[in-house]
């Protein structure tokens, strides 16, 4: 049984930097594909960073240049290093795990099959 779970989330403010973690059980995340997504209140869940087994790396051009995404294998886990945020990126932030080694449908939500709960982030200006 895959089991994905996030944390870091808080509040922040404007500028700020804040660090998200996901940890997963039963999946290795260095097979498969790892990602980030995002839903704001009112609006569709978006991707935001993914990785795939490859060290391919992608992000959204929202957060390109202020989002890291990064993997520890040995610990089974993704991060997602965010700095300078602004309020547009207050959000709640979903980890989600894939078998599949993506490229093209990196950041799409119907390639992953196992997702976290999500973690809340805020932004105030």
């Amino acid at each position: 049984q895959v089991q994905v779970v996030e944390s870091g989330g808080g509040s922040e403010q404007s500028g700020g930097s804040l660090r998200l973690s996901c940890t997963v059980s039963g999946f290795s995340v260095n097979t498969g594909s790892m990602a980030w997504f995002r839903q704001a209140p009112g609006k569709e869940r978006e991707g935001v960073a993914g990785i795939n087994r490859d060290d391919l790396t992608m992000y959204a051009d929202s957060v390109k240049d202020r989002f890291t995404l990064s993997r520890d294998n040995a610990k089974n886990t993704v991060y997602l290093q965010m700095t300078g945020l602004t309020p547009e990126d207050t959000a709640m932030y979903y980890c989600a795990a894939s078998r599949g080694s993506w490229e093209r449908f990196l950041l799409r939500e119907q390639s992953y099959k196992f997702w976290g709960q999500g973690t809340q982030v805020t932004v105030s200006s």
